[in-house]
């Protein structure tokens, strides 16, 4: 699981400078159905660009696309051109607005795609869902995520979820049980305490996995109210838990006031902390030897479990590829029985939730799969690039961490909050 920060705020305003400067004016909306062929040209002299961000889509996966994709299309090419992560914004901002320029297909990171859905830079694909799989493309949040105004722009590539790792020799020697409730879960931590040991690894401004007790709590980073965003720290439900996140910087961990979500096995691995919460990859960190075991971070009530910040990528077709229904063939092949095996099967959760159970039974897979079920997204607000650009969330942890006052702290964050997403 990724969670990738946007660099490029120019990036809004470029698109949608160029939104505006492709509208006919006629005024028409735009249509629900799947993208039409765009050329008359044989499939077998046209080929097509995916952009994949980072490595995640591994080589035989590549040559697999490849492959078929000629096979079922009778003949077309793709190109498959990798986009490092920290350069695809920029890159896309380049190219998205230019029709000789621009990939026909994106990866992009679901708390990207806002970015973009709202500028116009993305095909309407609203009609193609029912083919790709309806109801059981997921998760949920991610669909939000590739959707404005009513219609849907991006669907989910691939997701992860982030889980509690959890020493086993450590909880049998305190006499600590697997927790059920949030609130044994905050227990734990702290019983697991000691003057060397941290019960959880929780650096002050890991605001990512804090939002795990903010979700639970029935919470929220920001809503809607009248057609504006409005910072929704300082509500009640906010308010307890960042009392109980609060809580935890003070009595259930030793590290950093001012870390960041950076490489927590580190200390697991040496015996410096019980637990951490990490994304699913991150049991390949722990190191031999270490026994350890894993769930999801429980709700307040038993048997539920919290919301969390979910990670992963979407894809989209843009808006100005000469080949939208070259694409669309490609999105389908993504979607096939087939490769959302391929993607079970490399440890990344699938597009469609009938092939959830090809990540396997154990409980990793368990706990990985009962996150990613209650998973949420940051706002869906193009202003959201802001916010991460400012490290806004970052701070405001980072000073709850410190011991501040979370009244005050809560209320200059919403005030912040409100100016950045609109």
């Amino acid at each position: 699981m990724k969670i990738h920060k946007i660099a490029a705020l120019g990036a809004v305003a470029a698109l949608a400078l160029t939104a505006c400067a492709t509208d006919s004016g006629s005024g028409d909306k735009p249509t629900t159905a799947a993208p039409k062929p765009t050329s008359t040209v044989p499939a077998a002299e046209r080929s097509i660009t995916f952009w994949v961000a980072g490595t995640d889509t591994n080589d035989d996966m590549r040559k697999w696309l490849v492959d078929t994709f000629k096979e079922k299309t009778g003949g077309a090419t793709l190109k498959i051109e990798q986009i490092e992560w920290k350069e695809l914004v920029p890159r896309l901002q380049t190219a998205l607005p230019n029709a000789e320029q621009t990939p026909d297909l994106v990866e992009i990171g679901n708390t990207q795609a806002p970015t973009f859905t709202s500028v116009g830079a993305f095909a309407d694909i609203t009609g193609l869902l029912a083919d790709l799989g309806g109801e059981k493309v997921g998760p949920k949040s991610f669909v939000d995520a590739g959707s404005y105004d009513g219609k849907l722009y991006a669907v989910p590539y691939y997701w992860g979820s982030r889980y509690v790792f959890y020493n086993t020799d450590v909880f049998e020697k305190e006499g600590v049980k697997v927790p059920t409730t949030l609130a044994e879960f905050n227990e734990a931590a702290k019983k697991l305490q000691t003057a060397d040991r941290s019960g959880l690894w929780l650096p002050g401004q890991d605001w990512r996995n804090g939002l795990f007790w903010l979700f639970a709590n029935g919470g929220e980073i920001a809503k809607v109210d009248g057609g504006k965003w409005v910072g929704a720290l300082s509500s009640p439900e906010s308010q307890k838990a960042l009392a109980e996140v609060q809580d935890i910087y003070t009595n259930g961990t030793h590290a950093p006031k001012d870390g960041l979500d950076e490489e927590p096995w580190v200390p697991f691995n040496e015996g410096d902390s019980a637990m951490f919460i990490a994304p699913g990859w991150a049991r390949w960190s722990v190191k031999e030897g270490v026994n350890f075991a894993p769930f999801a971070v429980p709700g307040v009530e038993a048997g539920t479990y919290a919301a969390g910040l979910a990670g992963g990528s979407n894809l989209a077709i843009s808006a100005q590829s000469k080949n939208q229904d070259l694409a669309t063939e490609l999105l389908k092949l993504i979607y096939s029985e087939d490769f959302q095996t391929q993607l079970a099967k490399n440890g990344m959760g699938p597009a469609v939730s009938e092939f959830n159970s090809l990540m396997g039974d154990d409980a990793f897979a368990k706990a990985a799969i009962a996150s990613a079920e209650n998973s949420k997204l940051t706002p869906g607000s193009p202003g959201w690039a802001s916010v991460e650009a400012a490290k806004l969330m970052e701070e405001t942890f980072g000073k709850i961490a410190a011991g501040g006052d979370i009244v005050a702290i809560a209320k200059d964050a919403d005030a912040r909050l409100g100016e950045m997403l609109n």
